[in-house]
């Protein structure tokens, strides 16, 4: 098993995260670091993915509406549509080296899916996959969504997962671009108050159990 660095570093600003990331994933290409896993929220904040074309068309608010709510609207360079990040969201951001024995795509998105089921499970909550469809779910709304960056076979970007999440800001835009898919929070399934401290521990040890080992 590989050694992870893991960084829990509280609320960070999106674009001060994607500068963050460009930097490890450089320095984990030059082989100046190991593998590492940011745990981290953000503000408030709607980011499209690489089709971001398509993405804008669905986010729903008006400019002025956004600006009025304080949400910030980024581009980005990893896959998927369109989907919102805010506090009382975990999200982790995997920085590894997948040479030679981790570098199938499909696998590591299934892992990171996994990693949101355990952690789910950790909190008697029920996630699964919807076939077709990427990330974890409960019923048929998402507790947590997934989108990628793989350069070169070094990953970023990665998963956010609903702990305590406001889901009214999902209103404003179709997550994911999934007109006939809800979404859901560790919070609203259990019907009280989550500690991120546990979520992030339980992240820990699902993602060191399925991806280190993988």
């Amino acid at each position: 098993m590989r050694p992870l660095d893991v960084r829990r570093l509280g609320r960070v600003p999106y674009q001060d995260a994607l500068a963050l990331q460009r930097t490890l994933v450089e320095d984990r290409r030059a082989g100046r670091i190991g593998d590492v896993l940011l745990l981290l929220e953000h503000p408030h904040v709607i980011t499209l993915g690489t089709r971001s074309d398509a993405a804008r068309s669905n986010v729903l608010a008006t400019p002025a509406k956004l600006a009025e709510l304080g949400v910030e609207l980024s581009e980005t360079g990893r896959g998927g549509d369109v989907t919102y990040h805010g506090p009382g969201q975990l999200v982790a951001y995997p920085i590894l080296d997948l040479k030679p024995d981790r570098a199938d795509v499909y696998n590591y998105v299934r892992n990171l899916e996994q990693v949101m089921i355990d952690v789910s499970r950790v909190f008697g909550v029920n996630a699964s996959r919807i076939e077709g469809l990427t990330g974890a779910w409960v019923g048929n709304s998402k507790i947590g969504a997934i989108g990628v960056r793989i350069s070169r076979w070094i990953s970023s970007h990665g998963l956010a997962y609903n702990v305590s999440t406001d889901l009214d800001y999902f209103n404003l835009i179709i997550p994911c671009g999934l007109r006939d898919h809800g979404v859901t929070s560790l919070a609203r399934e259990l019907g009280r108050p989550i500690d991120m401290s546990a979520v992030e521990d339980a992240t820990v040890e699902a993602f060191c159990k399925l991806i280190q080992a993988s």
